[in-house]
């Protein structure tokens, strides 16, 4: 790789752009400097699983002349999708799916001059915090090559971290955007409900935790995306306040005093691990030397419920997928099409009754409330964004006894054992520890209440492993997260940062 190529790969977006609209470098250039990386990085990671280079290519000569114009972008193969390119969501069971129209979000991202190189792992349906797909195998961590990247949006959190591109398109349905962003020292914001399209095909996608966005090495290239992609989505049931200016424009306001919150109180049971406390304890003082009121608190919401309640939704939404592409597609839907915690979920799902569901929106807006209360009386709180450092590859997989509950929940007799609704609580706290226990994510709040959230990385581990801290916002106030971001990046760089695989 030459020297200018090594100097492009190390700049943001914003940067990549900035030289194609001063004609110091062409899109195709661009797009090849991509390629050259990703043809050399990729086997060592694993986090593009389907190459669009050709389609790349001949998109790039003809880009619409947007902010990013030339840009090489990747997004994730879920939640977005592109019209003729296969979109499988890290299952055996979708194998060959073609899209057969842009998702909105998809059309967004084209307009803004992004040339969409490729699709990255992610793991069956999203619904784990490691990338690990049966069908694709496990994306590795840049930072070390034995950890796992995170998950869902594992495989754009790698690539970006690597330098292959520097923007890709994540999911967040528990903390899909954030979790890999802590794990691979990317900006990782979670917007409000309703700011960025989700749809046509996933716009109530689990009853409206999920959203859509982006994984950056910078803060303003994830302000100038959302600028761009943000707004109101024909047919959806969500809908956000518009920002009074840019939120790109927030980046240059003069440095505002916040009241801040954060917690580091045990969850779901679980202490967190020293250095995710260490992580925010340096925030919590970098924060004070910024002038920043900063108060720790205990917020009133449980996490054990709010955990709960989101598996409930997740297993019925689970429940209805499997039915609806069974029949879709007209394939079995058993072990060796479905990955078995899936089939488990699916399994739940079906078992539940309408008052298990009702009971669980129910909790979410109690939990709304608690934090609507908490955010009366500060701009934002802080907490680990997982309470673990990144867990080894493997990690998350079903130990032995979860196997075995999984295939008696898949057998006859366990059907007729979830009947009794105490043993169904009990394989619903396994599923939830199963994944809780190794990584203890502590975004799942700011789903449910649909809240605006950033993981921002300042710290890392004694053996080089990134830990991202976790800010949540106001409803719709992705502008003040913004700032404070611009504030941390300033006084603590990341951007220059090296991974080992890079």
């Amino acid at each position: 790789m030459s020297t200018q190529e090594d100097n492009i790969a190390w700049m943001d977006a914003t940067a990549q752009a900035e030289l194609v609209q001063k004609g110091e470098i062409s899109p195709i250039e661009l797009l090849e400097g991509a390629i050259e990386r990703a043809e050399q990085l990729n086997p060592e990671i694993n986090a593009i699983i389907n190459p669009l280079y050709d389609l790349a290519r001949e998109a790039s000569k003809d880009l619409p002349d947007g902010p990013f114009r030339g840009v090489p972008f990747l997004m994730k193969d879920i939640g977005a999708e592109l019209a003729g390119v296969k979109m499988e969501e890290g299952s055996r069971f979708m194998r060959g799916y073609v899209s057969p129209e842009d998702s909105e979000l998809t059309a967004r991202f084209k307009r803004a001059g992004l040339n969409i190189m490729g699709k990255t792992n992610t793991p069956e349906f999203g619904i784990n915090a490691a990338t690990e797909p049966v069908v694709w195998g496990p994306t590795r961590n840049p930072w070390n090559t034995d950890s796992s990247s995170g998950g869902s949006s594992g495989g754009s959190a790698a690539a970006v971290a690597a330098h292959i591109v520097p923007m890709a398109s994540g999911t967040d349905e528990g903390g899909s955007i954030r979790v890999p962003s802590s794990y691979c020292a990317l900006f990782g914001l979670k917007p409000s409900r309703g700011r960025n399209p989700v749809g046509p095909d996933f716009s109530d996608e689990w009853d409206g935790i999920s959203c859509s966005h982006v994984l950056t090495r910078s803060v303003r290239d994830s302000a100038a995306i959302l600028d761009i992609t943000a707004g109101k989505e024909p047919g959806s049931p969500y809908s956000s306040v518009p920002p009074t200016r840019p939120f790109l424009e927030e980046l240059n306001q003069p440095g505002e005093k916040y009241r801040i919150a954060f917690t580091l109180r045990d969850a779901y049971g679980l202490e967190i691990h020293q250095d995710c406390r260490q992580a925010v304890m340096e925030t919590v003082s970098l924060l004070k030397e910024l002038g920043h009121q900063v108060d720790e608190v205990n917020p009133e919401y449980n996490d054990k419920e709010a955990v709960l309640s989101l598996v409930i939704v997740m297993a019925s939404h689970v429940a209805a997928k499997l039915e609806r592409i069974k029949h879709e597609f007209k394939r079995p839907v058993n072990t060796k099409t479905i990955e078995e915690q899936n089939l488990v979920l699916g399994i739940v799902g079906k078992k539940l009754n309408v008052i298990d569901f009702i009971k669980a929106r129910q909790s979410w807006r109690e939990i709304g409330s608690a934090m609507d209360g908490l955010l009366k009386s500060y701009d934002m709180l802080l907490t680990p964004t997982l309470g673990r450092p990144p867990v080894k590859i493997g990690a998350t997989a079903p130990g032995l006894q979860d196997r075995l509950s999984m295939k008696l929940v898949n057998s006859p007799i366990g059907t007729a054992l979830f009947s009794n609704r105490k043993m169904g609580q009990n394989i619903v706290s396994q599923l939830i520890d199963s994944v809780v226990g190794p990584q203890i994510p502590l975004t799942a709040v700011a789903n449910i209440t649909g809240l605006p959230a950033m993981s921002v990385p300042l710290f890392w581990t004694g053996d080089g492993l990134p830990i991202g801290v976790q800010f949540i916002g106001r409803f719709c106030d992705e502008s003040t997260l913004f700032r404070l971001a611009s504030q941390l990046e300033k006084a603590r760089p990341w951007f220059d940062k090296k991974p080992q695989v890079c």
